[in-house]
């Protein structure tokens, strides 16, 4: 179930809300809550919820054993239990989103077929995963404390705004809102309207934008040229990012319907002026869990210059890993891990002092390109695409036209996306009255009803971050 569906829009979301608002007593709520977020991912994946579970339960044992070990100041037993936990985790993790990818590519190296059948990848495992991970680790270094209610453990993890692509939202954002949090016709009005901008990002521009790259990629080169390839990537970085964003936006808008505060995960990244301001931009919540479980674990910067190297190198391979069980991943884990080396060892400085233009062009430059890795897992594919976008071929304008018109139509919501994408609207500063709040309302309620329109008009209509 996608939160741009029908059946979520029309049967899940008003029942859920319903049955959460009828409840006086906290625990009846949380209890909603929980049994909504299972039905949520059980409606896609019912045979794999007992895995999302059975992770949870090894987070909620472990976190007693070393609460219990931490009382006793026995930290030998507590450390083995912790790394335990950890291994189990990641293990799990491992097991079905990457053991198929090891088995083929050991396999092909050492002439060897393991014969493996196909292992389903479970929506949202990695999400999930490390949000279990981040309560283990926090709890290990005392940043928060145990969690004795199982459910309500269960209940962080499963929770269904972030449950399948994220924000990944650490433990200790919302510890206390589990137990005690406060909701009310402010902050439910205010977490709806985030909602339905996050849904117009998506089914209005991000669905639309698409169209571009995929008629593009799978059509002849000769076609459509470099100027396509150009725009096919351009159109890519504006749906990856309406599509992430837009999800996020409509994951922190239905935890503060319920009371929660999820950290922002997107900070206006396409006016960054450097690869590195970029990535303070993008995804947040995914980079500052590297930086702070991995990075710094590491020594971060703290260290000589080849340790300091072979750190960024690791984490942005992990990271381009974390995103799937394909090469293209990994290269562009490493792409980004080579230019944020050469900003900070080489070319950083010199950079700080062009014009704001040029560090912005720049930036967006290389975003483009490792878009364009990111988006192929043929390794092949991206090296065509790129022999085309830098070989100057000619673009059959009649041919583009003649191949596929709906090409046409998406062009119009690139501009769109162009400029919803720049932080206007935190300039705009609105006066504090009635007339303003009601025109605001009915500002929204419009653009629901339009993105309702698109939503039932449209048959594309996945999110991208589901497949990791």
């Amino acid at each position: 179930m996608v939160f741009s569906s029908l059946t979520f829009l029309y049967g899940f979301l008003p029942l859920v809300i319903i049955s959460y608002f009828i409840c006086k007593n906290r625990v009846y709520r949380n209890s909603v809550l929980l049994a909504f977020s299972i039905l949520f991912y059980s409606w896609g994946e019912p045979k794999l919820i007992s895995l999302m579970l059975l992770a949870s339960l090894v987070a909620y044992i472990s976190g007693l054993l070393m609460d219990k070990y931490e009382k006793e100041d026995n930290k030998k037993l507590k450390k083995w239990i912790f790394i335990i936990s950890v291994v189990l985790l990641t293990a799990n993790l491992f097991v079905f989103k990457y053991l198929n990818f090891a088995a083929d590519n050991v396999g092909a190296l050492f002439g060897v077929d393991f014969n493996l059948k196909k292992i389903v990848l479970p929506i949202g495992i990695s999400f999930y995963t490390f949000q279990i991970l981040s309560y283990v680790i926090d709890l290990y270094l005392g940043k928060v404390k145990v969690q004795k209610n199982w459910f309500y453990l269960t209940l962080y993890v499963t929770f269904f705004p972030q449950l399948i692509a994220g924000p990944i939202v650490r433990y200790e954002t919302v510890e206390e809102e589990i137990r005690e949090r406060r909701e009310s016709v402010e902050e439910f009005s205010h977490g709806l309207e985030r909602f339905i901008r996050g849904l117009a990002k998506k089914v209005i521009i991000a669905n639309n934008v698409a169209i571009i790259p995929t008629i593009v990629y799978a059509g002849a080169a000769q076609t459509y040229g470099s100027a396509m390839y150009w725009l096919a990537a351009l159109g890519y970085a504006l749906q990856i990012y309406f599509d992430f964003s837009g999800y996020s936006d409509m994951a922190i808008g239905l935890g503060r319907m319920f009371g929660f505060h999820f950290l922002e995960n997107f900070n206006y990244p396409y006016i960054a002026k450097s690869v590195t301001d970029f990535w303070r931009r993008w995804h947040i919540s995914l980079s500052s869990w590297f930086r702070d479980y991995i990075y710094i674990p590491l020594g971060g910067n703290r260290v000589k210059k080849a340790r300091f190297v072979f750190n960024i190198l690791v984490v942005w391979c992990l990271t381009g890993f974390w995103h799937g069980a394909e090469w293209n991943f990994i290269i562009w884990g490493l792409y980004y891990g080579l230019l944020l080396l050469g900003e900070k060892l080489l070319w950083g400085k010199y950079l700080e002092k062009l014009p704001k233009v040029i560090r912005w062009a720049y930036s967006m430059f290389f975003v483009l390109i490792g878009w364009v890795i990111f988006n192929m897992t043929d390794v092949n594919a991206i090296g065509r695409a790129f022999k085309v976008m830098f070989g100057f071929m000619p673009t059959d304008i009649a041919g583009v036209i003649a191949a596929d018109t709906d090409i046409l139509l998406s062009l119009i919501y690139v501009p769109l996306g162009i400029i919803c994408m720049l932080p206007w609207k935190d300039k705009v500063k609105l006066p504090d009255n009635v007339v303003v709040k009601a025109g605001v309302m009915v500002l929204h309620i419009a653009l629901l009803a339009v993105s309702v329109i698109y939503t039932i008009s449209s048959s594309y209509n996945p999110f991208i971050y589901f497949r990791f």
